[in-house]
């Protein structure tokens, strides 16, 4: 007999590891281990959902006929590490050899090769991407572009394709996808569960084991099962996915979700499969039900972007995300963590972020991601910050998104040019501005928005590293036209900023 290793992101019923063991003598090992629930602080809510999911998923393979050896957080017996509990396992079950399916993290992957059992490793099938064909396709380039990636996949699935052509003539309507919302839109809501008697259990070991981790643990709403999952996504292809792709980079006071899915959460831990989504997307735009510039912007998240970025992680290596390109060495300020600043777009992006685990990707990496930019702040504090407080981030997904495309600490590897944007983008789509204690209409001195007087001091600190950018060349000559007054002005209203932020004052 074999031990069948099923990691929490990993609740999926046609697993690589599962479909290769023997449901009559193999042994499913399942472990709320206490070296993954704590490698970073995680937001309570998503220690919650992958400890509530992974028990879930445990019953579902007893019902389906699997011994399954589960190992809860609070049990004194449970290993520290994934190893120490396979060794364990194997010990009480006189077992030798282990299949796996292959971990997302370097840092797992790494733990079990060092493990004294025969582990077996076997391909992660639920990627789009088949293996090696991302390297395959990087091989020779000296940038990564996502949109040539993307059409490339395109191809070999033929999602939203019309023979050898992208449908509707474009391969990407993201030109479509930039409307600022009103708030008198009427926003769905993503699907609520109700904890069950399972997921309560699961609350009350957090609120105790975890009292000090970032977040708010109650209300809990997430689903935790494949189920439940696969109806909150039903509720998001009928009431919001027509709107998605128009509202899609939009933020608004009050409204954390807009037309958001919300469904990364079920889709990384394995409770949804990618490709089914997108067949479900392409669906609704073929039979009339939604516009294509929503079905093509929903799937290029999945297809593009999703599908990119682990191609990234897995060639970029363990290194990755101690890349540090600009030289950041700020520390992230407390703020990330309380939402106590006088600036209304962070506030709000923290605060959702604090009470939800989630926020939506422009609120990512145009708010909090874009301030950590301009502000200097220390790529791999950064990385750790969104790996925390995010309930669908786990390293392979998140590292390339902050290192590569939000902090551009890699060099331009993953990214055309970095993200950076003053007040004005933030007043063009969002309504965060009208009822903020700083000026967005103020470039610098009193009053102004932070964000103005950074962007430019960013700039400007950078140049060695920037000027080459031809994405960056107008930004160059603005700069240049400024007035030697105004471009001094512009570099002490940035360093007050930044002087706060250094002494831990409010900002």
């Amino acid at each position: 007999m074999r031990l069948v290793l099923v990691l929490g992101d990993q609740l999926t019923g046609d697993l690589s590891a599962l479909k290769a063991a023997d449901k009559s003598r193999d042994v499913v090992v399942m472990a709320e281990v206490r070296d993954e629930a704590s490698y970073v602080r995680h937001h309570k809510k998503k220690i919650a959902f992958t400890f509530s999911a992974m028990r879930h998923f445990a019953e579902t393979l007893r019902k389906a006929g699997w011994t399954v050896a589960y190992s809860a957080y609070d049990d004194p017996d449970t290993g520290r590490s994934i190893c120490s509990e396979l060794l364990r396992r194997a010990e009480e079950f006189g077992a030798g050899d282990v299949l796996s399916t292959e971990c997302g993290e370097h840092r797992l992957r790494a733990a079990l090769s060092d493990c004294p059992l025969k582990v077996e490793v076997l391909p992660d099938t639920r990627l789009i991407t088949p293996p090696g064909a991302f390297a395959d396709w990087a091989s020779g380039r000296k940038q990564f572009r996502m949109e040539y990636f993307y059409r490339e996949m395109r191809r070999r699935t033929g999602l939203l394709m019309e023979g050898d052509a992208p449908a509707g003539g474009k391969w990407n309507y993201d030109h479509d996808n930039r409307k600022p919302a009103k708030p008198d839109l009427l926003m769905p809501r993503p699907m609520r569960h109700d904890p069950d008697a399972i997921t309560e259990a699961v609350l009350d070991l957090v609120a105790r084991e975890f009292p000090d981790n970032p977040g708010q643990l109650r209300p809990f709403w997430f689903a935790t099962d494949t189920a439940a999952a696969k109806r909150a996504a039903k509720k998001f292809f009928a009431e919001a996915l027509p709107d998605f792709g128009t509202y899609q980079d939009a933020m608004l006071e009050g409204e954390p979700f807009l037309y958001h899915s919300v469904l990364s959460v079920y889709l990384n831990a394995g409770l949804l499969d990618p490709m089914e989504l997108c067949r479900q997307a392409e669906a609704a735009w073929r039979e009339g039900h939604v516009p294509l510039n929503a079905a093509e912007g929903y799937i290029r998240q999945i297809l593009g972007w999703r599908e990119y970025v682990r191609g990234i992680y897995d060639l970029e290596g363990p290194d990755y995300t101690r890349q540090n390109g600009l030289g950041a060495t700020r520390d992230l300020p407390g703020f990330y963590y309380t939402g106590d600043t006088d600036m209304a777009c962070m506030k709000a992006a923290i605060d959702q972020t604090m009470e939800h685990a989630y926020a939506h990707h422009i609120q990512r990496l145009m708010i909090t991601g874009t301030f950590a930019l301009l502000a200097g702040i220390d790529p791999h504090q950064v990385h750790e910050w969104y790996l925390e407080v995010y309930a669908d981030a786990y390293e392979w997904v998140e590292a390339p998104n902050v290192i590569g495309m939000s902090q551009f600490a890699d060099g331009g590897r993953l990214a055309s040019k970095p993200y950076a944007a003053s007040g004005a983008y933030i007043n063009r789509m969002s309504d965060h501005c009208a009822g903020c204690a700083y000026k967005v209409s103020v470039k610098r001195g009193q009053g102004a928005c932070p964000f103005n007087p950074l962007y430019w001091d960013f700039l400007d600190r950078n140049r060695a590293k920037l000027d080459a950018n031809p994405r960056l060349a107008q930004m160059y000559r603005t700069w240049d036209r400024m007035d030697a007054g105004a471009q001094a002005e512009t570099r002490g209203s940035a360093a007050a900023v930044l002087a706060r932020l250094e002494a831990g004052e409010r900002v």
